[in-house]
């Protein structure tokens, strides 16, 4: 009886998963704007957005349904007029500093790059050390 009970409750979950697949595209998922200097200014926007159902693609490059409805927000919004870094900060206010390819140093965000030098400077410390040594 709980087994049954248990798939149940799982198949209820799972539904509003699969209504999400289901739904079409958004308009500008997959069609471009009319004007060339805004669809470059979104293309370029886009190669720099990550997928966060990928993970590993930009939103220009993914055929995840959420990269679609983030292309047709950018879009929509070059096509608006709004600022490709405006565009880029709602969706990083949005989503999260994840979400671009290019994170702003901030207090949360600057060990990602200070750690990566320190780690570089123990070693070169540590390299010229071993060095003077063999030398002498």
């Amino acid at each position: 009886m709980s087994r049954i009970v248990l798939c149940l409750l799982a198949l209820s979950l799972a539904l509003p998963l699969a209504a999400q697949d289901s739904m079409p595209p958004a308009p500008f998922a997959y069609r471009q704007l009319d004007d060339p200097a805004q669809e470059a200014a979104a293309q370029d926007l886009m190669e720099t957005l990550r997928c966060l159902k990928c993970q590993s693609q930009s939103i220009a490059d993914s055929d995840a349904p959420m990269a679609g409805d983030m292309r047709h927000q950018v879009r929509i919004r070059i096509a608006a007029g709004e600022d490709p870094e405006a565009v880029r900060a709602w969706l990083v206010q949005r989503y999260g500093d994840y979400v671009s390819y290019r994170p702003e140093v901030s207090a949360v965000t600057w060990p990602l790059f200070a750690i990566p030098a320190l780690l570089v400077l123990v070693a070169a410390v540590v390299l010229a050390g071993r060095l003077r040594r063999r030398a002498s």
